[in-house]
């Protein structure tokens, strides 16, 4: 399947660059499967919809987005260097993705500093590079990595959203980013980009559903820097699909058994979560195959002509995807949507002004 048949118009003015407020004050684009029909709503009206029954299970990423945004200066040069802390493949050991105008080269250091100027540095020394920007890198610092991010790292906001807020003349990384960036039922540190379709929820509108009998269980996986990267490849099975670390605990697994046993639907929040229990084994809900829960790592990649059997995604709420991206091809993938029926979709919320990407707008597929 060709790349570009992911590819769609979007004007720049439809990029959300502020999160709506409150969370789920956002608009919600309600596609009806059995209809073929769209509704518009509000994410606050998820309650009054009845689109759940009492013991519907609906299912979150809780992983917790890092202060991964870096800047840095070359200890060599003195230049410039903007990056991101993408994971620690043990405590001191890094892999960055970094830019700088000049060639950066093993070996040589860059100094971690801050915004906030009396903020301790923190040096790393570059190591290897592993291509397209990526290095890995060692921590020369007595702290451990968590507090180095802690001190001297930033939300790590999408480009998409940095470059639309610098052309409006806004501040490209906000105190307020590193609180709504995540979600209200975030936990476990770990993400370098938000699952975005859980920024909607607030404590109120979790009450509510809660209050219509909808249960409510989590997943972790720890989105990567691959996730929201559009595919270079002009075929999609050409694409090398990035791999994240996921987990399931046992409580999950026994209340997706509960929900199925019931006849009740499984309410997937955001394509991550897709991601993670689409992976599952096949035993997964099997009493005591995992009395641990499970932890793995996987590197699914969902697309329309693969023939994709899901196996816990009844109802999915998303937000809209960038254009030739992985996720765009997941939500296309589910049974009574297609291809062609998505772009209509994403044409329709376009039309009616949508606001697009990680701050914007909802979209729920029952």
């Amino acid at each position: 399947m060709r790349t570009d048949a992911l590819d769609y118009h979007l004007p720049d003015e439809l990029i959300a660059t502020q999160a709506a407020e409150p969370r789920d004050s956002a608009r919600l684009l309600l596609v009806r499967r059995d209809t073929q029909t769209v509704e518009h709503h509000r994410v606050r009206d998820l309650p009054t919809l009845g689109l759940f029954k009492p013991g519907d299970l609906m299912l979150v990423n809780q992983t917790r987005v890092l202060p991964a945004q870096l800047t840095g200066v070359r200890q060599s040069t003195g230049g410039r260097v903007t990056g991101l802390f993408v994971n620690a493949d043990s405590g001191r050991e890094w892999r960055v993705m970094l830019e700088s105008r000049g060639t950066l080269k093993p070996g040589e250091t860059i100094r971690l500093v801050s915004e906030h100027h009396d903020a301790e540095p923190a040096d790393i020394e570059l190591v290897e590079s592993l291509g397209n920007g990526e290095w890995r890198a060692q921590l020369r610092a007595d702290e451990d990595t968590a507090a180095v991010l802690n001190r001297l790292g930033r939300t790590p906001l999408p480009p998409y959203i940095r470059k639309q807020r610098k052309k409006l003349g806004q501040g490209e990384i906000t105190a307020s980013d590193q609180d709504r960036y995540n979600t209200i039922y975030a936990q476990s540190l770990g993400s370098v980009a938000a699952p975005t379709a859980g920024l909607h929820f607030t404590p109120g509108l979790l009450d509510a559903l809660s209050a219509c009998g909808v249960q409510r269980a989590a997943v972790d996986l720890h989105v990567g820097l691959g996730t929201f990267a559009p595919v270079r490849s002009e075929q999609l099975e050409g694409h090398d699909m990035h791999r994240e670390s996921y987990s399931v605990p046992r409580a999950t697994l026994d209340a997706i058994a509960t929900a199925r046993g019931s006849g009740n639907k499984l309410i997937i929040i955001g394509t991550t979560t897709v991601r993670a229990l689409e992976s599952l084994p096949d035993d997964a809900l099997t009493p005591d195959a995992y009395p641990d829960g499970i932890t793995s790592g996987t590197s699914l990649f969902i697309r329309p002509d693969a023939g994709f059997a899901f196996r816990y995604t009844d109802h999915l709420m998303t937000n809209f995807h960038l254009p030739q991206s992985t996720l765009l091809a997941l939500v296309a993938s589910l049974p009574g949507i297609g291809l062609d029926r998505l772009m209509a979709i994403y044409q329709e919320a376009v039309d009616q002004r949508y606001r697009f990407y990680s701050y914007g707008d909802a979209m729920l597929i029952v």
